[in-house]
């Protein structure tokens, strides 16, 4: 079971080991993925300072739909190539945007982000869907965070199978 520790001390590069284990430790022995993303968004809520929204969309059909999350209801779909999570997944890059007011076609769920991170996930080299994570603040995400969330994607990603979701 889950014990809820306070973050970490330590360094962040510290504070990110600890969330990676734990991540490892929730998800290890389940296959649903739904539990493992419900998880998955609820530990990054609880460790994470300084975010007003984290969760995940799923690939369906080459659209991205809204999957669990942890944060005030959010956009339901949306399209491959419009905002920051469909042209990171279109792109298949994470994207980092320091003022999400300034990049072009932002898709605004919450108008009180300001800076966002986007980490794609692949399953068997096929798009999954999305890790996004939104702040308050401004310029809130650096090379260590995304790092560590990718990583944090690839030790998610090897417990998921390629589903299909329903539309």
């Amino acid at each position: 079971m889950f014990q809820p520790k306070q973050p970490t001390a330590g360094s962040r590069q510290e504070q990110y080991q600890a969330i990676l284990s734990q991540l490892s430790a929730l998800i290890e022995d389940e296959p649903n993925p739904i539990a493992n993303l419900s998880n998955a968004a609820a530990l990054l809520n609880f460790h994470l300072t300084e975010i007003n929204w984290v969760g995940f969309y799923l690939n369906v059909e080459n659209e991205l739909v809204l999957g669990p999350f942890q944060g005030l209801p959010a956009c339901v779909r949306i399209p491959m190539g419009k905002g920051v999570c469909g042209t990171a997944a279109q792109q298949k890059n994470t994207l980092r945007v320091a003022d999400v007011h300034q990049f072009p076609g932002h898709i605004a769920c919450d108008a009180a982000s300001n800076s966002e991170i986007v980490i794609p996930i692949f399953v068997q080299d096929q798009l999954f869907g999305v890790l996004d994570i939104d702040s308050p603040n401004k310029n809130r995400f650096d090379e260590v965070d995304q790092q560590q969330l990718e990583q944090f994607v690839a030790i998610l990603s090897q417990h998921l199978s390629p589903v299909v979701f329903p539309s």
